[in-house]
């Protein structure tokens, strides 16, 4: 029998996520903003499925998505990251973007 964890609810939202190329936006904004960075030196469109993957499981200290529905430390890291991409989608909208 394989002993391999099986993904749930929390690897396929983390799934639906890096999919998301809003998501991907989001991080093509922080990471500007983390390294001071221009839109000219950092564009928007770096990030894409392969990248926001990385990034997210290394936020959240896995290997693998499906580790978040084992892992309560991980999946607390996707409830901040899924917050935080939230509150930036919000101000997006408020600023027409």
């Amino acid at each position: 029998m394989d002993n391999a964890q099986k993904g749930g609810q929390q690897a396929r939202r983390a799934a639906l996520l890096c999919q998301n190329k809003r998501f991907w936006l989001y991080l093509d904004h922080r990471w500007r903003a983390k390294h001071h960075l221009t839109p000219e030196q950092y564009p928007n469109g770096t990030h894409q499925l392969a990248g926001a993957t990385r990034w997210l499981r290394k936020a959240c200290g896995i290997q693998s998505r499906a580790e978040l529905d084992h892992n309560d430390e991980a999946a607390a890291m996707l409830e901040k990251v899924l917050a935080a991409y939230s509150k930036w989608e919000r101000g997006q909208r408020r600023a027409g973007q």
